[in-house]
């Protein structure tokens, strides 16, 4: 069984005085996967042993960003998606293993006043065609922070939040055509029906103590994994961001 976990730490740097390596040690991840690191290169020499890692920097400064920590060899790393117009925010790392590929990915967020909402639906084309032409070679995990709550069920005020960045209509059904495209939302596998499960809160208004949050941290893997995973678990108690991490459990013969 492997272990793979995903966490938008919101500033890797920040979060490592806030009891990010308790939690690495306390799970032992075989694959960690890292978004809004928030690093430019040369920023910081964390090293975790027994493990190899990959960064993919945004070209602005302390923004952005992701990493992966992986204590399995890969065949292959790719950063970006090929596209130029996309890959200058550091937002995607791929690894190849011998049955699957990995992607770390932070999307897009829309902004206030949806002010990036077109330059997302094309990046959302633009992923969505990434994944599915992996998916052609060898299946794929994609995890990480999707920037958008699928369903009602996803977030704690749906009504109120209908025209906020993260809960449009145009990003939904972006999510959904990136299922309708061969994925499976491993959470909502597991638990069709459970509320209250959040990956993200709010600064304001005490909303974590409330927990009135969004749940837009995912493991989505290609429909010819489903017999092979466990697991998708929500760790709603690591403190540390604003977002939680999540992790998914998946038998071995993917690595």
């Amino acid at each position: 069984m492997k272990k793979l976990i995903s966490w938008n730490v919101n500033g890797l740097r920040a979060v490592l005085g806030k009891g990010f390596l308790d939690f690495f040690d306390s799970r032992k991840p075989d694959v960690l996967c890292l978004q809004e690191t928030k690093l430019s290169e040369g920023q910081l020499d964390l090293e975790l042993e027994g493990y190899e890692s990959y960064f993919n920097y945004a070209e602005k400064k302390g923004y952005s960003g992701t990493a992966v920590y992986s204590n399995i060899k890969p065949l292959n790393v790719f950063y970006g998606i090929g596209m130029e117009k996309h890959d200058h925010e550091g937002r995607v790392i791929t690894l190849e293993f011998s049955g699957c590929h990995l992607v770390n990915v932070y999307t897009p967020n829309s902004q206030r006043e949806l002010e990036r909402l077109s330059y997302r639906m094309e990046w959302e084309d633009a992923f969505r065609e990434y994944l599915v032409s992996l998916d052609k070679i060898k299946p794929v995990i994609v995890c990480g922070d999707l920037n958008v709550a699928h369903k009602e069920i996803d977030l704690k005020n749906p009504d109120s939040n209908r025209r906020n960045a993260g809960f449009t209509d145009e990003e939904r059904y972006k999510f959904q055509q990136l299922l309708d495209s061969g994925f499976i939302d491993t959470f909502r596998y597991f638990y069709p029906d459970r509320t209250g499960a959040y990956t993200w809160w709010s600064y304001l208004f005490k909303a974590r103590e409330r927990n009135a949050g969004w749940r837009i941290d995912y493991f989505c893997v290609s429909k010819a994994l489903k017999e092979m995973i466990k697991d998708s678990i929500i760790h709603a108690d690591v403190m540390g961001s604003d977002h939680c991490p999540v992790e998914l459990l998946i038998d071995d013969g993917c690595f």
